[in-house]
């Protein structure tokens, strides 16, 4: 874990009152994410965790682990818009069956998902330097913000690695339709 601490999990936000989402920006978090052990790195565009609305840039590459979480105390709906490059998006019954599998990417039919509080989710990169704006209610507190699915493997765990693979995996062999 010493490697992580070396390695902030978020960017600084931009310190203007308006804040211009440009390819500049977007490459500080693509080089950020591309040294993070975690694979993946927010860039806040809010001022703070206690902002009413957190707006964010994350970058992600192949093989960053998002535990399937959902926001459920208190409750948050989320937005996810692919900017760049491309993503699974998994959607998860209670007891971790998958109910759901997108296809998101940019300049495609398909590029975002806005999912209503209390749906477990997550995210796989299925390239390198992917890029999303996303959009929850805040504030943030990191106690309460994710409710981490029982039935998936925590962070930085062999069982996680083994959990990835499976839905990439999945992902492969899906036999419903990709996107509604």
């Amino acid at each position: 874990m010493k490697e992580q601490q070396s390695c902030p999990r978020a960017l600084a936000a931009p310190s203007t009152n308006t804040s211009l989402i440009s390819t500049d920006l977007v490459r500080q978090a693509v080089e950020a994410s591309r040294r993070s052990p975690r694979k993946r790195i927010i860039l806040p565009l809010h001022k703070g965790p206690e902002s009413p609305l957190h707006r964010m840039i994350n970058a992600l590459q192949p093989y960053s682990y998002v535990r399937p979480h959902r926001h459920l105390q208190p409750p948050k709906a989320e937005s996810v818009i692919v900017l760049q490059g491309a993503l699974l998006c998994f959607i998860f019954s209670p007891t971790g069956q998958v109910e759901q599998l997108y296809t998101l990417a940019a300049d495609s039919a398909h590029f975002g998902v806005d999912s209503e509080p209390g749906v477990y989710h997550t995210f796989l990169a299925l390239e390198e330097d992917t890029v999303v704006f996303e959009a929850k209610p805040g504030p943030y507190e990191q106690s309460s913000d994710k409710d981490f699915a029982s039935w998936a493997p925590p962070e930085d765990t062999p069982e996680a690695e083994a959990y990835m693979e499976y839905l990439y995996g999945l992902a492969q062999t899906w036999s419903r339709p990709m996107a509604d």
